[in-house]
Order: structure tokens, then C-alpha cells, then sequence
């Protein structure tokens, strides 16, 4: 007898409609951190200023207290790759922050990652490592639109990183996205890269989160005695960039977008879907 297949939660137009809330407040605190982000700046002032933006906002901070996580915002720099624990860490000149946080409105979960240059990049391999993660995303986002399964999502960032990247960039291997909905993480996984089972069809009313993680060189990485920071290995740094995203009978709509996803998508040749949310 075969295992029963994992769920998957399909919303509904107006459904879609609150996740589209949630993620435009998550939108705002994105936006607000990236104002924020200087040489000086410690991480856990970043962390609080997210946390009370939330509140203002009448949502509630997702990350905060999930499997015992102690903060608002996973903030990784440089060689972290992910779930970095916010503290007394000063921003540096040229270090590169990547800054992952969700949020619940109304019951709904969004979760979106930035990665961020402070200041000045210390090397072209680091404006590469950013843009070339950004890109990866978008590129994801795009194959979404025509993708029969899941796991072509992954194929097409597989792709695009070792057209533009070659050897020099590496996939965080074991890590990737999820559903999102009622709970942050649900079926299905989205891994970056191929994998022997394609996943489930994409279908109207799939939201996803979406989240390209990229190290410069060696992908080796260890979990460090908080159980919970990924620090890369073999001396690069690293960038994660993300978006949730539904895909609706008119298109994708990118839900953590300020635009819907409507430039960058448009820049692949995707027309995204109409924004419910638009003249609110």
C-alpha cells in the first residue's frame, strides 16, 4: 500500500485576497527595514523595530516563539546562510544581511526574505551573489506561470544559476520553500534545484513560498550549537531572497510584492494577475 500524498491547501479568490493583505504589511516592514540597515546598527534593534511595526500593523510576528525560535526575524550575515538568531552583532561597511520574516493578519501567513548590501559592497562577488539570488527568484517565480509541477520551479532556478553563475555559486542543499496559508510551513516543498519526485500539479488557488538560498563556492555548511543559525563552510558568503506567491485563474500574484510582482514579472514576459487589493 502506497503512502497517502500530503495535502495541499487551494484558497479561494477571496482567500487570496487576505493573504494579499498580510502580505502587503509584510511588504511595509520590508521596506522599512531596508531604510534602516547601516553600518552601526545592531541586529536585534532591527529585530525590534520589526516586531513593534507588526503590532502597528494588527498582525502577529510568525516566526517568533516557531519551534522555540527566540525572535521576530531570522537576520543572517555574510557566511550565515539562514535562521540567524538576532543579538548584539554590529552591521559593518560591506556586510551582506539577509533579512527573512513573516507575519499573521487576519489568519493568514506571509514570509519573505531580502538580502542587503551595508553600505558599500566589498567586492564585484558579492554584488554578483545578491543579484544573481534575486534573480534566481524571479526567475522561479516566472516558471511558476507555465510549470505543470511544482518541482519545475526548481529546475528553472537550477538552471538559471548555472547559466549565470556556473561553479561559483552553490544551492544550500536540504533547504528550500513551502506552502504557505493557515500555517507558514504546508505542503508542498519547493527546493531550488532538481529532485527526483517533480511535486504536486500547480493548480489555481496553490500559494507558495518561494526562497533561492546561494553560497559563494563550496555549498558545505554546519548548524552552529544554537540549533538553529546555517553557517556556510568553505569561506563564502551567502544570500537568500524569497517571496510568497499564489497562483490564481489570472495569473500569478506575487502576495509580498509592493506591485504584485508586476515589473519583474512582466521584465519575463508574465502579465501577473490583477491585485484584489488595488483602490483599497
Amino acid at each position: 500500500m502506497g503512502l497517502r500524498p500530503e495535502r495541499v491547501e487551494l484558497k479561494t479568490p477571496e482567500q487570496i485576497h487576505q493573504m494579499r493583505r498580510s502580505g502587503l504589511a509584510l511588504h511595509q516592514v520590508h521596506e522599512m527595514l531596508a531604510e534602516q540597515i547601516r553600518p552601526g546598527i545592531t541586529t536585534d534593534h532591527l529585530d525590534d523595530l520589526a516586531h513593534e511595526m507588526i503590532r502597528d500593523l494588527g498582525g502577529t510576528p510568525n516566526f517568533l516563539g516557531y519551534m522555540g525560535f527566540p525572535a521576530t526575524l531570522c537576520i543572517s550575515v555574510n557566511e550565515v546562510v539562514v535562521h540567524g538568531i538576532p543579538g548584539e552583532q554590529v552591521l559593518e561597511e560591506g556586510d551582506l544581511v539577509s533579512i527573512d520574516g513573516g507575519l499573521i493578519l487576519d489568519g493568514w501567513h506571509s514570509d519573505a526574505a531580502r538580502t542587503h548590501v551595508v553600505g558599500e559592497p566589498r567586492s564585484v562577488a558579492d554584488e554578483d551573489l545578491v543579484e544573481v539570488t534575486r534573480d534566481a527568484l524571479w526567475t522561479g517565480i516566472a516558471a511558476l506561470a507555465t510549470a505543470q509541477r511544482v518541482g519545475d520551479v526548481g529546475a528553472a532556478i537550477e538552471d538559471f544559476v548555472a547559466d549565470a553563475a556556473g561553479d561559483a555559486l552553490s544551492h544550500l542543499e536540504g533547504f528550500g520553500g513551502h506552502g504557505i496559508g493557515t500555517a507558514m510551513h504546508q505542503p508542498p516543498d519547493v527546493m531550488n534545484y532538481r529532485t527526483r519526485s517533480r511535486g504536486p500539479k500547480v493548480r489555481p488557488g496553490m500559494c507558495l513560498a518561494i526562497e533561492p538560498m546561494l553560497i559563494q563556492g563550496s555549498g558545505t555548511w554546519e548548524l552552529d550549537e544554537d540549533d538553529w543559525t546555517v553557517r556556510a563552510t568553505g569561506g563564502g558568503r551567502a544570500a537568500h531572497e524569497e517571496h510568497s506567491v499564489a497562483v490564481t485563474e489570472q495569473g500569478l500574484l506575487v502576495l509580498t510584492a509592493g506591485d504584485g510582482g508586476e515589473e519583474e514579472l512582466a521584465r519575463r514576459g508574465v502579465r501577473a494577475a490583477p491585485d484584489p487589493v488595488a483602490g483599497e
